[in-house]
């Protein structure tokens, strides 16, 4: 019953649109309403968003960035952490020796060494010893003296809880806000406080920015380029090397009333979300970005190695590098982040979902959906199905294709699950509507079904009437051992279009004929009644010879043929008194002489065309001569023809080879074997064709 409503329902009915209609014009205001953010699905537009970037990571290209790590190997050599600030000292000389651009400190270091001899000193008593600790430089002074002779950049972390930061002494270089009523009207990120490095180490750096990124469920996709604690705008730490890198005095900030447009630093002009963030384009993991500080103090690096590269120090070491899992599903150390923001700045790999996108993604959604809504009606299931497919696997590749292409975030699942909906929606409408109409049209189907089966009942009992016409070889020769013969007709249809017929024209001569009508059903039934009834008085009339009674009824037929039907025959008079044959054959198979020794052997093809092709055309006379315990087989293309489920035919050899094993058995065996044999093979499959046949075999005079 389902079935037959859905295909009622996408075959014809045009009504039900109104409702997905409206539900499309109700998506497309929600997703115009809420698409400024996350969308109203955000769960399932970022894990498309994290798709595209395990699917198409950014290649490297100019690899400007290296990350000192503080890792396991120089944790065992130099101690646990914090190491002293001299080491720390060393180690910030040698990255220096290189000549980087810029180097920035993925490291806190808010309170004072505690190896420092002034801090040694206050532990000692009063004595000499305190006294000549005292005199001593201290680790941290002498930890900015270096940081003064370096392009050095501090970080400092915001923390949502103002009792955990230390920032009265925070120092920021200033930023340069265009288009906005000043810092504070910003929709950036905020902390109460940060916490941030030694006031002595923030005065001798070039800069400082900020460490924190945006973390959604444990997952860092966004990171901002600037940031505020308190009032106060805060670069991020990227940000800041490439100022520093740069030797640009300023950030340059482009705002307005909707948040900020983008972050520029010298040339370089980056696009950001309206908070100031920007979606983190990501590399498949590089392990040669990173640089282990055992190396580089033991002098094993490339002289050249750092020259001219913006270099970040950081922790590593298990236990102290704070780890984060990045879109790809990466778990990587919270500075590579940093360093693959600088990456895709300087390779111009920027990923974007501008204000425009919604608009984008809303004139697609509309576009496939009115599609669809005007399609799908008017198509067939099997068409309709895998085009609505199509187009959602077009979505996803439109949105894959952006992504790749040009860096631009399209939401495609978003898309695709309206899209859904509509069909959904249309579906069921189109349904509702299959529905309706079959109960408005139920009295003219119980109609329909009571005519059917008046027609049904008219059709049997034509079918009764023209079989009970074919005359029975079990009863049409009385006591005749001259000859032997058996016929069969087995309609396609209720009705069919083939014949047979014989009759004794004199005490010797029996007339014997096959044929086939063309067309099938109730036209091509009446017209096999006409033709016999024909054939048969022309014969017993004229008492002449078989061009005599095949003309005349070729004459007859063409004046009786008001539908332009023809019909294939072959007629003939077996002599039974001396086993002479003669035949015409208008247009039909050859018949078959089945020799007493098994050999099967075609007589003359057709010499004439079928009857009421040419209605003044003289058929010529075919003469055999039978040998007793032969036999003639007259057959119709319904057994050469019969087709089996996967469409092979029976084929004349296979008939002729079931002759050739039946030739010495009687006429009804030969029938009964061939019927047999082909239902075999048809094997339950529909019929295509009548099938008929008729064996002779003539014995020996009496």
């Amino acid at each position: 019953m389902l079935r037959r409503l859905l295909i009622s329902a996408w075959s014809g009915v045009r009504a039900g649109q109104g409702r997905p209609l409206a539900l499309l014009l109700t998506v497309a205001l929600a997703w115009l309403l809420t698409g400024g953010g996350d969308g109203p699905l955000p769960a399932l537009r970022l894990a498309l968003f994290d798709a595209y970037q395990v699917h198409f990571p950014r290649e490297r290209q100019s690899g400007p960035v290296h990350i000192i790590s503080i890792d396991e190997a120089a944790l065992k050599e130099y101690g646990q952490w914090p190491w002293p600030r001299t080491v720390f000292r060393e180690l910030l000389a040698k990255i220096a020796e290189q000549r980087p651009l810029a180097i920035g400190l993925d490291i806190l270091m808010p309170e004072p060494d505690n190896t420092s001899p002034e801090a040694l000193a206050a532990r000692l008593p009063d004595g000499r010893l305190r006294d000549e600790l005292a005199l001593l430089p201290s680790h941290d002074a002498l930890l900015a003296e270096q940081m003064r002779r370096a392009p050095i950049v501090l970080g400092t972390a915001g923390f949502m809880h103002a009792e955990a930061g230390t920032s009265d002494a925070l120092r920021v270089w200033p930023m340069r806000v265009h288009g906005a009523a000043g810092a504070g009207g910003l929709p950036v990120m905020r902390f109460p406080q940060a916490m941030s490095s030694l006031p002595m180490l923030q005065a001798a750096a070039c800069g400082q920015g900020l460490l924190s990124a945006n973390l959604e469920k444990g997952i860092v996709r966004r990171a901002p380029l600037v940031g505020a604690v308190g009032e106060t705008l805060v670069p991020s730490l990227s940000m800041e090397l490439l100022r520093v890198a740069t030797g640009t005095p300023a950030l340059e900030i482009e705002a307005d009333g909707a948040g900020v447009h983008s972050v520029s630093v010298g040339d370089l002009r980056v696009p950001t979300l309206p908070d100031g963030a920007v979606w983190v384009n990501f590399s498949a993991p590089a392990m040669d970005r990173y640089i282990s500080a055992l190396d580089v103090m033991r002098g094993l690096v490339d002289p050249a190695a750092l020259q001219d590269k913006i270099v970040i120090v950081a922790m590593t070491g298990l236990g102290l590098s704070d780890y984060k899992t990045n879109a790809r599903g990466d778990l990587l150390p919270g500075v590579d982040t940093h360093a693959q923001m600088i990456e895709s700045f300087f390779d111009g790999a920027f990923l974007q979902r501008p204000h425009w996108m919604r608009w984008a993604e809303v004139a697609a959604f509309a576009a496939c959906s009115l599609l669809t809504i005007w399609l799908l009606p008017r198509q067939r299931l099997r068409v309709g199905v895998p085009m609505a497919l199509l187009l959602g696997a077009a979505l996803f590749g439109a949105g894959a294709l952006l992504f790749a292409r040009a860096g631009l975030l399209f939401d495609a699942a978003g898309v695709a699950l309206g899209y859904v909906a509509i069909c959904l929606s249309l579906l069921t409408s189109m349904l509702a509507a299959a529905v309706r109409d079959r109960k408005l049209s139920e009295r003219a189907l119980q109609a329909a079904r009571e005519a059917a089966a008046r027609t049904a009942g008219e059709l049997h009992a034509a079918r009764r009437i023209q079989m009970a016409s074919l005359p029975q070889a079990a009863s049409a020769f009385p006591g005749e051992r001259r000859f032997e013969l058996d016929a069969l007709l087995e309609p396609a249809r209720e009705v069919g279009g083939d014949l047979y017929d014989f009759f004794m024209l004199d005490q010797d001569r029996v007339f014997f004929m096959v044929g086939d009508v063309s067309g099938k059903g109730l036209p091509a039934s009446l017209f096999m009644v006409v033709a016999k009834a024909l054939s048969r008085s022309i014969a017993l009339r004229s008492q002449a010879d078989m061009s005599v009674i095949m003309n005349g009824a070729n004459r007859e037929l063409v004046r009786e043929n008001p539908e332009m039907l023809f019909v294939t025959s072959v007629a003939g008079i077996l002599d039974a008194s001396s086993g002479q044959v003669f035949l015409c054959n208008a247009g039909h198979d050859a018949p078959r002489r089945i020799t007493a020794d098994g050999r099967v052997e075609l007589l003359q093809a057709a010499d004439g065309p079928p009857l009421c092709v040419m209605d003044d055309f003289e058929y010529p006379v075919q003469r055999y001569q039978l040998q007793p315990g032969e036999s003639l087989c007259l057959t119709t293309d319904g057994i050469s023809e019969a087709m089996n489920a996967v469409g092979e035919l029976y084929g004349n050899e296979r008939l002729n080879g079931l002759l050739a094993g039946v030739a010495a058995t009687a006429p009804a065996a030969v029938v009964q074997a061939v019927r047999d044999d082909v239902r075999r093979h048809v094997n339950g499959a529909e019929a295509s064709d009548d099938l008929t046949l008729l064996v002779l075999r003539w014995n020996a005079p009496a």
